[in-house]
């Protein structure tokens, strides 16, 4: 109990130390420098991710992450299991990406600038027009050659295995007509969650050849590709650790 303590304290104040230092990068990406910034910015939440990893002393095996493109429009299209699936996307993605977060998390202290600097956006759950803007936000950030992150379960699973995917969940991707990287994760929850104690859980994080989807027809974007990420998934996490 001590260890984890310990540990998430060490979280945090890691957190507020790299505040200040993101703050210089941060004025520069509104001045016109987007990308570099952006890299930069990145780069401080992978050093930030993959401490985290080494203090916890988890042991992550990764698969394909020579499939993950060096540059243009993508998305991630993965399970969610626990807290611990974010921190693997920022150690391993290797560029820098944003995701959809609850309107709650704005009003947390360092973590809503966190993700807003790293190219996340707050979705409001409760007004349907407040969330289809967030989601064209998204596309358009897509479109201009960024990376998100959709967990179509809608919420963690906390070790139940593969939760049906939510109606809409893969817009994003689809009105970006942007390629799909299904990934499967394994074994995240196991680290934290399951028990309230930091326990060194094997991880696996794989990342599977991508999906185009600037072809599909309506049809197969409402149902056949929902299917077959949530099948390849499915298939890749029944595999075992």
């Amino acid at each position: 109990m001590i260890i984890t303590i310990i540990a998430f304290i060490y979280i945090i104040i890691l957190m507020i130390f790299l505040f200040p230092l993101a703050i210089i990068p941060m004025l520069l990406f509104f001045l016109g420098l987007k990308k570099p910034m952006a890299f930069v910015i990145y780069k401080y939440a992978q050093f930030w991710a993959s401490s985290i990893i080494g203090i916890f002393r988890v042991k992550v095996s990764v698969i394909g992450q020579e499939i993950i493109p060096k540059k243009g429009g993508f998305c991630f299209v993965s399970n969610h299991c626990g807290y611990f699936d974010i921190l693997l996307f920022l150690a391993y993605a290797g560029r820098p990406f944003g995701f959809i977060a609850k309107k709650e998390l704005l009003f947390v202290p360092f973590l809503n600038f966190w993700i807003y600097v790293l190219g996340g956006l707050f979705i409001d759950r409760r007004s349907l027009r407040k969330g289809f803007n967030t989601i064209k936000k998204g596309a358009r950030r897509i479109e201009t050659g960024n990376g998100m992150i959709i967990f179509p379960e809608g919420t963690r699973s906390k070790g139940k295995g593969l939760l049906p995917f939510r109606s809409g969940s893969l817009k994003l991707a689809t009105m970006a007509k942007a390629p799909i990287i299904p990934v499967a994760i394994e074994g995240s929850y196991d680290v934290f969650e399951k028990t309230r104690r930091l326990v060194r859980a094997p991880v696996r994080i794989t990342f599977m050849e991508p999906i185009d989807t600037a072809n599909l027809s309506r049809e197969e974007q409402k149902t056949g590709l929902a299917d077959r990420i949530f099948s390849a998934i499915k298939e890749q996490m029944t595999a075992g650790i």
